[in-house]
């Protein structure tokens, strides 16, 4: 094992066990919604994934160690200190490692300490992607680099719809990534179900979704595979609504100089203000949804 990682006692006894076991992230906790709305969030996500027949595993580098399955303790602790955490992506870790200091993961970061934990499933709400204006900006997250060289399986609702969605596709096309809708065609757009962009491949049951993975696995691809659930319908919004608070989203981090990994945070949190507040329980409601899809998943891929 790294010798930088802890894993819980609970979840390193299931993974012995060959049990399932499901990884979340913390950026969503710290960077992603108020307390303590992120703190309740986080524990309901553990409680659903529990119910879904999987072990949670939170995953957040605090003191230094990279953890794999936090306390309700350490939970509470991110939820408090808020953005006061760091953003963890993949450049950070070393220094975050050396400094035995506390990060918040990213989809990269939690991929990264998942692998080194032997968790093979992850629960998210949307991936990072290529966002708009790329072509002169550069602006690509690091999750889709991640998702080519890092064998874990991520179930989200789609990339955020702040995003260039039809680019986000080609950049993982490139980088030999499956794309896979579940129950879907088409690639859900975060807080709607469609974008109008195709998938790879639809699937319509978690049994064929491991046995695809698994396949993958056997072929010794190095890289992951990325799961998109729609939204459940009553919890979707309208795309025009959705589509008009983000431009106005956008204007507005352009006028405050918004750039690099703070962009995503603050959008986010600027659509949550535009749309008083739906679009942050449409948030909590889809990552819920892929919760329950990670955890019948990888109860799946571990029998």
């Amino acid at each position: 094992m790294n010798k930088h990682l802890d894993i819980a006692p609970e979840v390193a006894q299931a993974l012995r066990d060959g049990r399932p076991v499901v990884a979340l992230e913390s950026t969503i906790i710290s960077h992603g919604m108020p307390y303590p709305k992120n703190v309740e969030t986080a524990l309901l996500v553990e409680q659903t994934i529990r119910e879904n027949g999987a072990v949670p595993a939170t995953i957040a580098v605090i003191g230094g160690r990279l953890k794999a399955g936090l306390s309700r303790e350490e939970i509470e602790y991110l939820g408090k200190t808020g953005r006061g955490v760091a953003k963890a992506s993949r450049r950070d870790l070393p220094a975050l490692v050396a400094r035995g200091a506390d990060g918040a993961t990213t989809v990269a970061t939690t991929m990264i300490i998942a692998s080194l934990a032997g968790i093979r499933i992850f629960a998210t709400g949307g991936i990072g992607g290529v966002h708009r204006g790329a072509e002169t900006t550069m602006d690509i997250s690091a999750d889709l680099e991640e998702l080519a060289q890092t064998p874990v399986m991520v179930v989200c609702a789609g990339a955020k719809s702040i995003l260039d969605l039809g680019l986000t596709l080609e950049y993982l096309e490139t980088k030999g990534v499956p794309v896979i809708g579940y129950g879907t065609e088409e690639l859900p757009a975060f807080y709607t179900r469609r974008s109008g962009f195709g998938v790879d491949y639809r699937v319509d049951s978690p049994a064929e979704l491991a046995a695809m993975f698994r396949a993958q696995r056997e072929l010794d691809y190095k890289g992951g595979m990325l799961v998109t659930n729609p939204i459940p319908e009553e919890y979707a919004m309208d795309k025009a609504v959705i589509d008009a608070a983000i431009e106005q989203a956008l204007a507005a981090a352009d006028a405050a100089g918004i750039h690099g990994k703070e962009t995503t945070p603050f959008l986010l949190a600027k659509v949550v203000e535009l749309t008083g507040g739906e679009s942050l329980e449409s948030n909590i409601q889809l990552v819920l949804n892929n919760a329950r899809l990670a955890a019948r998943t990888a109860a799946e891929l571990s029998r």
